[in-house]
């Protein structure tokens, strides 16, 4: 099942990109990874996929320690401060930065375990109450403030768009998203440690009309593994 779905679903990325008239080696396809058992992860290793999406941080702890191959580990959920020392030195990238104070608690243990930690900024761009995520009026107060911090690395800017039938009702807001990220990347050129290089946009349901819009990230999860259990 994972092969076929993979196939699907790089074959979709391939069509998208060939339509926004860009090279798909743009798209980096995180497998999204998250209630799903070491086995399913290792067979999409056995495919050639290297980026995984785990939502929690001991999830994602557990699965590293039993999973011994090089691989990328993103941080898609919500992060409490409380839990960043956990992943600091094991995210590949954090998706989920949404506030000052988690930035700054990120560049603490970043400095106590001397690296440099990669981040996006997570945009709730639909202003959706029940979504984390700066407006999008937020972003450069909240880039203003960490170019102060020294072991972070802004790399790029994510979202969550809402949860819709028609994936094309999402467009504007992928639309939206990019417009943003290419006016931060703008203003922000000349420093050092703001690189605006990822944009990372589109789920299972959406994932072709955020690649046309601009998405330099994907983060599919059931569209790979199947549907999730959450009772498990």
């Amino acid at each position: 099942m994972i092969k076929e779905n993979l196939k699907q679903v790089e074959d979709n990325i391939v069509a998208a990109c060939q339509r926004a008239g860009r090279d798909p080696r743009e798209v980096t396809l995180i497998a999204v990874s998250k209630t799903k058992p070491v086995s399913m992860i290792e067979e999409a290793i056995d495919y050639g996929i290297k980026d995984f999406g785990e939502n929690k941080v001991q999830e994602m702890c557990d699965k590293i320690e039993k999973i011994p191959n090089k691989l990328n580990w993103h941080l898609i959920g919500h992060l409490q401060r409380n839990k960043v020392k956990y992943i600091i030195d094991k995210a590949y990238l954090i998706h989920s930065v949404d506030s000052l104070r988690l930035a700054q608690q990120i560049d603490h243990e970043a400095k106590k375990k001397n690296v440099i930690s990669n981040i996006l900024i997570e945009v709730n761009i639909a202003g959706e109450e029940s979504k984390f995520g700066v407006s999008k009026e937020q972003v450069e107060v909240l880039l203003e403030e960490i170019k102060k911090l020294t072991n972070i690395h802004v790399k790029g800017l994510m979202t969550i768009a809402p949860f819709v039938e028609d994936a094309e009702e999402n467009r504007v807001y992928f639309k939206e998203m990019y417009k943003l990220f290419v006016d931060m990347r703008q203003k922000n050129a000349d420093n050092n440690n703001i690189e605006m290089e990822v944009l990372s946009m589109g789920m299972t349901g959406d994932y072709q009309v955020a690649i046309e819009e601009g998405a330099t990230m994907v983060r599919v999860g059931t569209g790979i593994f199947g549907a999730r259990n959450y009772n498990i």
